[in-house]
């Protein structure tokens, strides 16, 4: 007797509502306006910049075959095609699982259809349903097979329909034998034209990019129009929309694949949109900080670099005057970061019995005429650390330039005395950046300080007017750190 097949209809007529709309985007409005200021100046003035765009093209390219399992390549390969471009001589026997001529013509494929969505942003092309098949015609243009089943339900390879959309299921079966249903072909025509009327609705109404681009990118999945290449085309869209507010292309890193883009997607299906947003989010957030600490001057011509001089001191004149007010902004985030460990600590400290000693040092970042050197000299007490700090976490850190701080400490009786060291600095090359950091520190009973293994990145913010929406993310990273260090001392004593 057979077995019944489990089906999972996962497709639904695609609709935008409530529920995407309420999405909470602050994972990527935290640092969006710092960076979309940012880059304007390396648009203008920087060749380092241009080329971290290529290896964001290039890092595309690679890794959308490499989750769609059309290609492996080697991760040592991949950084080095990254950086340096696709090269078939820098591949060696076992780097890749296709022949090498194969490899090169998908990647060339993959690169070129991401240089063509940056052609289409360029030219303010509209979104539609022709343009969504110009898009797979270019992916899957050295592509000439898809997997298909037969009536028995065994494997096999059938020629790809190219340009066009399915004319028959495409329904994938999971590792636990469920049937995955997606839009059948006699109505994937209709809703792929319902799919371009919403998206440009969307845009008409300046709905939130990552809203917009998380959204499309589950619809177009859901529908799954194409017989193959629907994962790439996919994130190509979502790319698209991303490209088009001055973010990056999107990418799904090997290692996310199934721990958060699947994860996310299949939430998604269950109508909790949240996870997918926030993995959206947290593709172009990573993607920001990096390019924050891109340096806008390049050792290039002597006239160049004069020109740009000239002008960056023709802009702090014209700068001088925001001056007090971004040390205003700074010095409220300061004041929050401050109570919430204060309020923790009076918290604590009414639940612990004697004998333990619980203290806070802070200093703020001061007022624009407060240039004493004792106010400096306190400022930069913690620089040796927080300079390790921005090393181990790859970003530019300038030792004289103002910081506040805020030291949080924990002394047990007769045994170590812990820290953490919350430097609160400019981030990258820009001023209207902020870090918040945090250091766990622990010392002897003569004073000796050692760094504890702890490790967590900053806690990256933009300095604008909307500080209100910033507070839940800093409270929340806050105590995250205060959490670890209690526990490493619990573990310890």
């Amino acid at each position: 007797m057979s077995k019944e097949k489990k089906i999972y209809r996962l497709w639904k007529p695609i609709s935008y509502n409530e529920i995407w709309e309420n999405s909470d985007t602050s994972i990527l409005d935290d640092i969006s306006s710092s960076w979309l200021s940012r880059r304007a100046v390396l648009q203008e003035n920087s060749t380092e910049y241009a080329e971290f765009l290529n290896q964001k093209k290039r890092e595309h390219a690679i890794e959308t075959g490499v989750i769609e399992r059309i290609y492996d390549l080697s991760k040592g390969v991949t950084e080095t095609f990254i950086k340096e471009g696709f090269v078939e001589s820098y591949l060696s026997h076992g780097d890749t699982d296709i022949p090498k001529k194969d490899l090169m013509n998908h990647l060339k494929d993959h690169i070129e259809a991401v240089d063509f969505i940056f052609d289409v942003v360029n030219q303010n092309r509209p979104l539609t349903t022709g343009f969504i098949k110009e898009l797979l015609h270019l992916t899957t243009r050295h592509q000439k097979h898809a997997e298909g089943r037969d009536q028995f339900g065994n494997k096999s390879k059938i020629a790809l329909l190219k340009g066009a959309f399915k004319v028959r299921e495409n329904n994938p079966t999971r590792s636990d034998g469920t049937v995955i249903y997606f839009c059948p072909p006699e109505q994937t025509a209709s809703e792929m034209d319902n799919l371009v009327e919403i998206y440009n609705d969307l845009i008409e109404k300046e709905k939130h990019p990552l809203k917009i681009a998380a959204w499309l990118h589950h619809a177009f999945v859901s529908i799954h129009p194409f017989q193959d290449g629907n994962g790439r085309v996919a994130r190509l869209l979502t790319s698209l929309v991303f490209i088009k507010f001055g973010f990056f292309p999107f990418t799904v890193l090997r290692e996310e694949m199934e721990v958060k883009y699947i994860n996310a997607l299949e939430a998604a299906d269950e109508g909790e949109p949240q996870r997918l947003v926030k993995y959206l989010g947290e593709t172009q957030k990573r993607n920001i900080e990096k390019a924050l600490n891109i340096g806008e001057v390049a050792a290039t011509s002597l006239e160049e670099v004069e020109d740009i001089f000239i002008k960056k001191l023709e802009k702090r004149k014209e700068e001088k005057e925001l001056v007090h007010a971004l040390l205003q902004k700074k010095n409220e985030i300061f004041d929050f970061c401050f109570q919430e460990v204060q309020s923790y600590k009076i918290s604590i400290s009414e639940k612990v019995n004697g004998g333990t000693i619980f203290n806070i040092n802070s200093v703020s970042f001061g007022k624009l005429d407060e240039e004493n050197s004792r106010m400096l000299e306190i400022q930069n007490r913690p620089n040796s650390r927080i300079a390790k700090y921005s090393e181990e976490n790859k970003y530019h850190f300038d030792h004289e330039m103002r910081k506040a701080w805020i030291s949080f400490s924990i002394e047990l009786p007769k045994e170590k005395k812990y820290e953490l060291l919350i430097p609160i600095h400019h981030y990258g090359y820009e001023d209207n950046t902020l870090a918040i950091g945090a250091i766990i520190s622990y010392y002897d009973q003569k004073g000796n300080g050692n760094y504890s293994n702890f490790k967590t990145p900053p806690h990256i913010i933009s300095i604008d007017n909307n500080f209100e929406s910033k507070r839940k993310n800093i409270k929340s990273y806050l105590e995250s750190a205060l959490t670890v260090m209690l526990a490493q001392i619990a573990n310890e004593i």
